[in-house]
């Protein structure tokens, strides 16, 4: 009798990418002593603010990797923005310095959490339900984002590139349907072919307010988007505008429905 597999850990290079993301970020932040008065472009948050939200979000991140429950909104876009603004009024710690510690430090925790357990085994994230595996992709492009905003308020080159971006893409394509503006939505019926330059394919298909992603088309799609991978993370976590993505080439579409290509970035509310 062949005894059961045992269920794979999270990857190594999932988790190492990681730990690299956040050491970066935190060499960014070790390079910053005015943090508290350098704005985010864009954005409301100073560095320090930034820094702050990813230390807290990095610590949660790695208790839920370590079996415990970390209630943290309901899951939904307007509940996760509320309470990001009540973990940060109440974490007031914004020395950069500190700050670089403590993201490097919760994201090795997370780490060696995460490699001790099965890939597949279900957690309660912010997003709401979903695998370990996917919680470590969640991990992965939380940081890239929030290390994007941060390099460009400094001045330097972001971390983010093709590699992690299709890394972290399970946590991208899980959170989906879960980030669908219902308001935007409504109304709207297309099935989607999306494919990133040199990397994953997979479909969207909107049916009045409400999104499913698989891996195939369900049916012909109506309108095929071709996107630089980059430029499709930015895009989606509303680091960037369809309008500079398209003056720079980065995405092309075709299909039976081609003019339904501009709308689609505005039918999702990023977190």
């Amino acid at each position: 009798m062949t005894a059961p597999h045992a269920a794979a850990a999270v990857g190594a290079p999932l988790l190492d990418a990681a730990t690299a993301v956040a050491e970066e970020i935190a060499d960014l932040l070790r390079t910053c002593p005015d943090g508290t008065t350098r704005l985010i472009p864009g954005a409301e948050w100073t560095v320090s603010e930034a820094a702050a939200h990813l230390a807290v979000a990095n610590e949660l991140m790695a208790d839920i990797a370590d079996g415990r429950e970390r209630p943290y909104g309901d899951g939904t876009p307007g509940s996760l923005a509320e309470a990001n603004a009540r973990s940060l009024a109440d974490y007031t710690e914004r020395d950069t310095a500190v700050l670089a510690e403590a993201t490097a430090g919760h994201a090795r925790d997370f780490a060696r959490a995460a490699a001790r357990r099965p890939a597949t085994e279900p957690v309660v994230s912010p997003l709401g339900p979903m695998d370990l595996g996917t919680l470590s992709c969640y991990l992965l492009a939380h940081m890239l984002a929030h290390g994007y905003d941060i390099a460009r308020a400094l001045g330097r080159p972001h971390m983010v590139d093709r590699d992690r971006v299709e890394l972290s893409m399970p946590f991208l394509l899980a959170g989906m349907p879960m980030v669908i503006d219902p308001s935007a939505a409504a109304g709207h019926h297309g099935c989607y072919a999306m494919r990133l330059r040199g990397g994953s394919r997979f479909a969207v298909t909107i049916t009045d307010g409400t999104a499913v992603v698989t891996a195939e088309p369900p049916r012909r799609p109506d309108c095929t988007i071709l996107i630089e991978p980059v430029a499709f993370f930015l895009l989606a976590l509303g680091r960037v505008g369809l309008q500079s993505v398209m003056l720079r080439g980065k995405v092309l579409s075709w299909g039976r429905k081609p003019w339904l290509a501009p709308a689609f970035p505005a039918l999702f509310k990023a977190p």
